[in-house]
């Protein structure tokens, strides 16, 4: 056999080899519900509430989020107040601690003097001669189910895929990400539900991504962003240009809104922007953007133009899903 036959299979080897390596190194994606509570730290994940000052805290009521990471890791957020929106706002004191699951199964903090377990729907913490037990509880948005009011146009409802072409049901009659609607909008109201994957092992963009692209310009990010700071690429961010007033993520698996009140820009005869864009967004119904004035396009859809233009729920190699989703045009 000659060298370069040797070397040509040693290089399709290699790549062969760098290919399963990527293959095997990808996060597991699931969307169905039934199969993510077949993960046990499914059930430990998610938000706590309990009464107590923390330590340096100045309020009487304690709020966790545990982050599932993976294998039985848990990220766990101590909120001064309570749970974001409700007690807990951005600048309040937030403090990290790691939980894992030991060799009997049990989910054991010990951490830096704080001492705990979660359990039953119990977390359990002891620091020095103060201890707190919270809760486990379960949010639910204010709009969920929201039925279209007069006027609206219903994009989707579960019943077909007409508006939106090239889609596909995902589970439980909900649309899979990566589609563009057909109707095309200006200025609008508008109602979404979606459900971000259980990706306990991905990390940052790759944890459950999508994004809506209002006017298929602007983007309002949509991601697995549960327990972190709240950045402009995070869940509830306007990418690139605002950071959420406060993360309202729920956990991953929990059906969430978003309510989006758009001003289009304005444009001249000769298609010169003479106004920026406008942008209200409620995020499980907490204002999270309050009338913010849209300087430019996000990257990932269309530049800045004149409208209509249709509301792209993007695709990024994840499969977020979405329905009951309505849009009030307003001109």
């Amino acid at each position: 056999m000659s060298r370069a036959i040797l070397v040509g299979i040693g290089v399709l080897a290699t790549v062969a080899f760098w290919h399963s390596c990527q293959l095997l190194a990808a996060p597991r994606e699931v969307i169905e519900l039934e199969e993510a509570k077949a993960d046990p730290d499914f059930h430990v994940q998610g938000e706590y509430l309990g009464k107590g000052t923390l330590p340096e805290g100045k309020k009487d009521q304690v709020g966790a989020q545990v982050v599932a990471l993976g294998n039985g890791r848990f990220d766990v957020y101590l909120l001064d107040g309570g749970l974001p929106g409700e007690g807990w706002q951005r600048g309040d004191l937030r403090l990290r601690i790691r939980a894992e699951r030991n060799s009997e199964g049990k989910v054991i903090i010990e951490q830096d003097g704080w001492s705990g377990q979660i359990e039953d729907g119990r977390l359990r913490l002891t620091k020095g001669e103060k201890s707190w037990e919270l809760t486990k509880v379960e949010r639910k948005s204010p709009t969920l189910g929201a039925a279209p009011p007069e006027g609206a146009i219903v994009l989707f409802d579960g019943t077909n895929l007409d508006w939106f072409p090239g889609a596909h049901f995902g589970p439980e009659k909900s649309l899979m990400s990566g589609v563009l609607s057909k109707p095309a909008f200006n200025s609008c109201r508008i109602h979404l539900e979606f459900r971000l994957t259980w990706m306990p092992e991905a990390r940052g963009q790759a944890r459950s991504n999508s994004g809506v692209y209002v006017h298929n310009c602007y983007e309002l990010q949509v991601l697995d962003s549960f327990g972190l700071e709240g950045q402009d690429n995070e869940c509830g961010g306007l990418y690139s240009l605002k950071a959420p007033d406060v993360n309202m993520c729920l956990p991953p698996m929990t059906w969430q809104t978003y309510d989006i009140d758009f001003t289009a820009p304005k444009y001249d005869e000769s298609g010169k922007k003479i106004a920026n864009g406008r942008i209200t967004v409620r995020h499980n119904g907490v204002v999270i953007h309050d009338d913010y004035e849209l300087p430019r396009a996000t990257p990932g859809g269309q530049p800045e133009g004149p409208g209509p233009r249709g509301i792209q729920l993007q695709g990024h190699g994840c499969h977020v899903h979405y329905r009951n989703i309505w849009v009030v045009p307003k001109e």
